[in-house]
């Protein structure tokens, strides 16, 4: 697959030239049969494919195409496949949520479960490390996936030298060279947005990269953007004793995605567990010279400054799209003002042979979007049509309680000036929830007033990040609430409070 080689000596290869055509072609075998046995691939026809990025849309991309009979390459400077999300993001910090949720239910919520327990420590090392564990685990299963569906995996980074040739620069005593491709997928992800005035460190000023990697518990942290990710970082570090405040420009926490409703609610929940807010204010500085951090703060229309100490501030404001050292400029593909690489409804840029999808390019940046548009990108190589439905790609925040939702909000609904009904359904009247001792939230049902077809599902409570999955396959077929409440869901479960949500869209409630 590689053109050529690393660690090719250009003097002996002079000789071999010098000797003639016979001697090189053996002393070539030669060294590719070296290289072979290192982990070199050797020279061979073009590939059928080649993915730049191995986080959820480039491996997912990169084994499907496998799957379908390409000869497929993937290429990732970090190492370990995965992505952000495996490395550094999504499952780290779940790894933090779920562990911090137990110790601070330990601490706080057994008594009345019956459960005297004694002396409760934090052992903040193997904190840590069952976190790590996790990570290398997933990582190592998506290099066996690779091996199983003969996928080739270059670690290193993948630069553009035109549009059919990849530069791979191998990582320390990893493969270098170049490939040569039929398709590309250009899969490169994101990385986190900086604060304009403040230097990120990863140690007292840090993004989520730094904040899954503290080296103790902070007595401060200061939190810049009100957004899932900053949200369920500053859930962690509070359950674990950190006096955490949140600085949100807006008025409003949870992003622009999430009803309004549920918004003020969970946030109300997150002050009860102790987080602060102070919405409506931007950050003006942050200041680490001293012990800690000084961040001014004012309010976002004006007005009086403020000072707020912290031993760690969180830079949360989003992400933006990475293509640092990819060599677009070799290809001139087209990038908006965002940084976002521009494509067509096929993911296809200007080169119709290079597709782009995930974070780099267009849309919500979640990883499980990224996973169903590699697949969909694939499908268009090989077959010649694909399929993302993104009025049904749903969104979850893992704080507690969680907050998930597919399809519209009831802003939104007002906006395109639809006639709806709206159905609820608290878990305080649900039998399992009642039991487990975890009531807090409720189900929320959108459809049309006409139809009854299903506009948009929010939940608030326990378990709704995996139930949202019964309102996604419901949106993508078309359902309506009623068709959701005269299915039978299994008794005593949480997911009768959604039944019981879409019984009060089309009708009533019977447990409330």
């Amino acid at each position: 697959m590689l053109k050529t080689f690393a660690g090719s000596s250009k003097a002996s290869m002079r000789v071999a030239h010098s000797n003639g055509v016979r001697a090189a072609v053996l002393y070539r075998q030669t060294v590719l049969a070296g290289q072979f046995r290192r982990g070199m691939a050797t020279e061979s026809e073009e590939l059928d494919l080649v993915v730049i990025g191995a986080g959820p849309g480039g491996y997912v991309a990169a084994i499907k195409a496998a799957q379908l009979g390409l000869k497929t390459a993937c290429i990732d400077k970090r190492g370990p496949p995965g992505g952000t999300c495996l490395n550094v993001g999504c499952i780290p910090s779940k790894a933090l949520l779920n562990n911090s949720h137990l110790y601070h239910e330990i601490l706080h919520d057994t008594k009345k479960r019956g459960i005297e327990v004694g002396d409760v420590k934090l052992n903040f090392e193997q904190f840590m490390k069952a976190k790590d564990d996790a990570v290398t685990g997933l990582t190592r299963g998506i290099e066996t996936l690779f091996k199983q569906n003969k996928v080739d995996y270059y670690k290193g980074t993948g630069k553009f030298l035109n549009a059919h040739e990849i530069e791979v620069t191998g990582n320390e005593g990893e493969r270098s060279g170049v490939l040569k491709a039929k398709n590309i997928i250009i899969a490169t992800g994101s990385e986190a947005t900086p604060f304009p005035g403040v230097t990120i460190d990863e140690k007292k000023i840090v993004t989520s990269t730094g904040a899954i990697a503290l080296e103790k518990v902070p007595e401060k942290m200061v939190i810049i953007g009100g957004g899932i990710i900053g949200l369920e970082l500053g859930s962690v570090w509070s359950r674990l004793g950190s006096q955490v405040t949140v600085v949100e420009y807006m008025n409003a926490i949870g992003g622009a995605g999430m009803d309004a409703e549920f918004s003020k609610n969970i946030q109300r929940s997150l002050a009860k567990q102790g987080l602060k807010f102070k919405l409506g204010t931007k950050v003006l500085a942050a200041d680490p010279s001293g012990d800690g951090v000084a961040v001014k703060v004012e309010s976002a229309k004006g007005g009086k400054e403020e000072t707020l100490d912290a031993d760690v501030v969180l830079v949360a404001i989003g992400r933006r799209p990475y293509t640092e050292g990819l060599g677009l400029e070799n290809v001139e593909l087209d990038v908006d003002e965002r940084g976002r690489v521009v494509i067509d409804q096929e993911y296809r840029t200007k080169y119709p042979h290079i597709r782009v999808i995930g974070d780099v390019t267009f849309g919500v940046m979640l990883a499980h979007k990224a996973e169903e548009e590699g697949i969909a990108a694939v499908e268009y190589i090989k077959n010649g049509h694909g399929h993302v439905n993104y009025g049904v790609i749903p969104s979850v925040m893992y704080t507690h309680p969680e907050v998930a939702w597919v399809g519209m909000t009831e802003e939104q609904v007002k906006e395109k000036g639809i006639a709806y009904n709206v159905g609820k359904f608290p878990f305080a009247a649900n039998s399992r929830a009642k039991t487990n001792l975890d009531t807090e939230g409720w189900v929320k049902f959108i459809s049309d007033k006409e139809t009854d077809r299903i506009l948009g599902i929010h939940i608030m409570g326990p378990n709704a990040g995996e139930m949202i999955a019964e309102g996604a396959l419901a949106i993508e077929y078309g359902a309506s609430s009623e068709d959701i409440a005269r299915t039978c869901h299994a008794h005593p479960t949480l997911s009768e409070a959604f039944k019981e949500a879409a019984m009060a869209t089309y009708g009533k409630a019977i447990h409330f």
